[in-house]
């Protein structure tokens, strides 16, 4: 079997040198199909099955990049250099004796006699199966564009509405003609824990670091919380998202923790008190917002504004006006219906001989190295069912 690969750049891989800081989060030491979003769970738990985490590390490993663990399970190279994951891949394939083909854009893909025409920039190609490995639309300057969603459209499949993922939150003014909260703290992370409103009700629970910036906030809890407030806001829905500053506690928990330090240290100021509990910028853009002096005696602060005090740490509300959208967002929710590819070949159930792996699927992963685990799994599994088949004819 001869295997070509096209690509539109004249250099291949920019997606993955520019994850992870530069150092490419490879993949993560647990992943379950609890970590995705869109598709079906049962076929997601199909897919990852036929990789697992062991044998992604055993497989960079024999390619000479051996992978550590950091925070939150995610796996780097040795090196903490994405351009090493890069090398070993195009190494390996050379070896295997894949025909890398740059600067090639597709420009149609037409069912032919015995398989499909490939047209590209370049001229036309025959192939007897073709692999969809084009990515969504996020990061658009590394290649990933949209197109190939039009390509597997036009071959009979379905689009799922796309958003972006993983993406930066905008926040808007408060109004107050004073700095913005996220404005008056940017820079500063810490825990929290943020939840999505869908027509009033909670849709959806995250906890993690959140970063505030100057346009609103990132962090990975803002960019995990990015594709549920982006989804809920296409379908036409009201969304909105609530922050707690003290993960895992509530109302009545800090009601009281006030209440007693405030007996317990009745001159104390409002400011310290609150610094003892989130950062002490964060502490000094909240009292600044609910009107409550800074630098008054917590002893002296009345129980109204002790408790709209105990409220706002726990139910802060998010004034979020958008995304940064796909420019800067790591991974595009939405895509080709995932029930139209079979799960144990990755291949098209509406057109032979077409495979359809990674990001261009409904699919999509929190961050945390998820999604190249999806992309080296429905690789995998595509991997195989492209072997049985040719093996077969």
């Amino acid at each position: 079997m001869r295997v070509s690969l096209l690509d539109t750049a004249r250099k291949p891989g920019a997606k993955i040198l520019v994850s992870g800081g530069s150092r490419c989060n490879v993949t993560n030491a647990v992943v379950s199909e609890a970590d995705f979003w869109g598709g079906r769970r049962t076929i997601v738990r199909q897919i990852l099955r036929a990789l697992p985490i062991s044998e992604t590390v055993t497989f960079f490993r024999e390619l000479g990049v051996p992978l550590h663990e950091e925070a939150d399970g995610k796996l780097f190279p040795d090196s903490n250099r994405a351009r090493d994951v890069l090398e070993a891949l195009l190494r390996e394939s050379g070896d295997r004796g894949v025909r890398l083909l740059t600067g090639h854009r597709v420009l149609d893909i037409t069912r032919a006699s015995g398989g499909f025409t490939v047209s590209t920039s370049q001229g036309d190609l025959r192939a007897g199966a073709v692999v969809l490995a084009t990515g969504g639309r996020s990061l658009p300057k590394t290649g990933s564009d949209g197109s190939g969603y039009a390509i597997a459209e036009k071959l009979g499949h379905t689009i799922v509405p796309t958003t972006p993922g993983l993406t930066p939150l905008l926040l808007s003014s408060d109004g107050s003609g004073s700095r913005s909260l996220h404005a008056a703290v940017s820079g500063v992370a810490h825990e929290v824990d943020l939840t999505v409103w869908v027509d009033s009700a909670a849709a959806t629970r995250l906890s993690g670091r959140l970063l505030w910036t100057h346009f609103g906030i990132s962090g990975p809890v803002a960019m995990n919380a990015s594709r549920h407030w982006a989804r809920a806001d296409l379908e036409g829905k009201r969304v909105a998202i609530t922050a707690n500053f003290c993960p895992g506690r509530r109302f009545e928990d800090l009601d009281a923790h006030l209440t007693a330090l405030a007996k317990e240290r009745s001159r104390v100021s409002n400011h310290t008190a609150l610094a003892t509990l989130v950062p002490a910028s964060v502490a000094a853009g909240l009292l600044q917002r609910l009107a409550i002096d800074g630098d008054s005696m917590l002893g002296r602060l009345s129980r109204d504004d002790r408790r709209r005090l105990a409220h706002a740490l726990v139910e802060w509300k998010m004034p979020v006006a958008g995304t940064r959208g796909y420019t800067y967002a790591e991974v595009t929710a939405g895509g080709v219906a995932l029930t139209e590819v079979g799960p144990a070949t990755m291949e098209s159930r509406v057109c032979p001989g077409l495979y359809l792996v990674g990001e261009i699927l409904d699919v999509d992963g929190r961050i945390g190295g998820f999604n190249f685990q999806w992309a080296w799994a429905t690789g995998r599994v595509a991997a195989r069912g492209l072997a049985a088949a040719f093996r077969d004819t």
